[in-house]
């Protein structure tokens, strides 16, 4: 018997550049496909960010803007109070959303913008060769925190989901992981409401994606899964952490 694996026509047929064992291109399918179930391939707009998805606008069939480092909510917030009638997304990882654009982020969702941004945690700077994020467990080691993330001396490590809650204009935040095909349903399912949410004119939505890192983090695959589930998913616990209902 042949597999027969279906492509989703919001990507483009081409091959992606990420590493192995990286999230990215599947999170890239995930909302491509969300987007295609929903019929706005044609009319949605990707926020592309700084870092390892600086490429993400060469894969999507959708249209695409870059952004620099981490003002990806500040173009999202003007593209979609001129195209209010359409899908804007934000796409952005841990340093480029949590670290640099940090204030874009917590004003947008204060403001209620009523884009999404999927946000990708991998716990590392993986572009520029594994600096410690604001998401960097603690013991976690880094090229600039080679003995490990110590609380006295950096910091805990920030919770996005649970930050942007406290503003009354987030109306929904989930957050997810896509180490392996259960918990990748649901990532799906978590964009695709966030998306019907937007549609509905409900508020900023928001999804955090807990994605591996095995380059930087010096792991397998799948060691680096089992790490995930294991270590981050605990810090990080998965679930809707804001939902508000659609008027």
């Amino acid at each position: 018997m042949t597999t027969v694996y279906r492509k989703t026509k919001g990507l483009q047929d081409r091959d992606l550049h990420y590493c192995p064992g990286c999230g990215h291109g599947i999170i890239h399918k995930l909302i491509a496909e969300c987007m295609e179930e929903l019929g706005v391939i044609d009319t949605a707009i990707l926020v592309c960010p700084v870092g390892c998805s600086v490429f993400a606008g060469n894969y999507f069939a959708c249209d695409c803007v870059e952004a620099i480092h981490g003002r990806a909510p500040a173009v999202g917030t003007a593209i979609k109070r001129t195209h209010p009638d359409q899908l804007v997304v934000t796409y952005q990882g841990d340093g480029d959303l949590a670290s640099i654009g940090a204030a874009e982020i917590v004003h947008a969702a204060m403001r209620g913008e009523k884009f999404t941004t999927v946000f990708i945690n991998n716990a590392i700077y993986g572009m520029t060769g594994g600096q410690m994020a604001p998401t960097t467990l603690l013991g976690q080691h880094a090229t600039t925190a080679p003995m490990g993330r110590q609380k006295e001396l950096h910091g805990s490590p920030m919770r996005v989901c649970e930050l942007l809650a406290s503003q009354e204009g987030l109306a929904y935040a989930e957050r997810v992981c896509v180490a392996d095909i259960p918990h990748l349903n649901q990532a799906k399912k978590a964009i695709k409401k966030a998306f019907e949410l937007q549609l509905a004119g409900v508020g900023f939505t928001f999804v955090e994606v807990l994605s591996a890192c095995p380059t930087n983090w010096g792991m397998s695959p799948v060691e680096a899964n089992k790490w995930l589930l294991e270590n981050m998913a605990a810090y990080y616990p998965l679930g809707v952490i804001k939902e508000a209902q659609a008027k």
